[in-house]
């Protein structure tokens, strides 16, 4: 099948998530998140594109930027994965894609969604479970809006809310998913993590294996923290009509 052609954005805003291919870590070590940061720098001084938001996870990352001309932003993430996959492959000996297919590209809008996107992206830790506050995460640009930056456009945000409004829609749940013309959802690696999360470690494919009672325990616990019927069926391969009954 042809590849869906990307939408473009009249406004230059876009939302951009990538992940490891097979959920494969694409970060191992702190150095590692330095890297992709300092081409990040690099990109932005060279291309002129503004950085508004990004968060770097074990296995995905988003990024919401503004290119400077229409079409940047395939050089850019041309650019950025194939200097970052190129020095990753080489420090761990490693061969072959490490993306999984190309990254994913919404097209933003500068609207009442615009906030709550930067919210999303800072709370991708928090969802994981990795950290307790948004705050102790040091691989996102919360910190940057809190501190002040060269590296993030922190300026719109701010002039949009106040500081301590900032604080506060960080500490609220966004749910499991919001939408961005109707079309942003949860990522499906990061149902996945959350699944696996919630069963102590237990593969969501490996729920189906266990008695009756125990699964169906399961399910109902995982619908009772927001995930849908459609999220649960895809992440562990058990029908809806069974995850809907239980």
């Amino acid at each position: 099948m042809p590849r869906e052609a990307r939408q473009l954005s009249e406004s230059g805003f876009y939302h951009v998530m990538f992940r490891g291919i097979n959920h494969q870590n694409i970060f191992e070590e702190e150095p590692d998140y330095a890297y992709m940061k300092g081409i990040l720098r690099a990109l932005k001084v060279e291309l002129g594109f503004k950085l508004y938001a990004y968060c770097l996870m074990t296995n995905h990352v988003h990024i919401l930027l503004a290119e400077r001309e229409p079409g940047d932003i395939s050089v850019i993430f041309k650019r950025l994965l194939i200097k970052y996959v190129m020095k990753f492959n080489k420090k761990y000996q490693r061969t072959g894609a490490l993306i999984e297919s190309r990254y994913k590209s919404k097209p933003v809008e500068v609207d009442e969604y615009f906030i709550p996107l930067i919210v999303y992206i800072h709370q991708n830790p928090l969802r994981a479970g990795l950290v307790k506050q948004v705050s102790d995460y040091r691989y996102s640009s919360y910190n940057d809006y809190m501190a002040g930056s060269d590296f993030i456009e922190t300026e719109l945000a701010m002039n949009l809310v106040s500081r301590e409004h900032w604080r506060q829609i960080h500490q609220q749940a966004l749910g499991k998913q919001f939408e961005i013309d109707g079309r942003i959802k949860l990522p499906a690696d990061e149902i996945y993590q959350k699944i696996k999360l919630l069963a102590n470690g237990l593969e969501p494919i490996k729920i189906g294996e266990l008695k009756r009672e125990e699964r169906n325990r399961l399910l109902k616990s995982l619908k009772n923290k927001g995930l849908s019927v459609r999220e649960i069926e895809r992440a562990t391969g058990i029908s809806r009509g069974i995850v809907a009954k239980s």
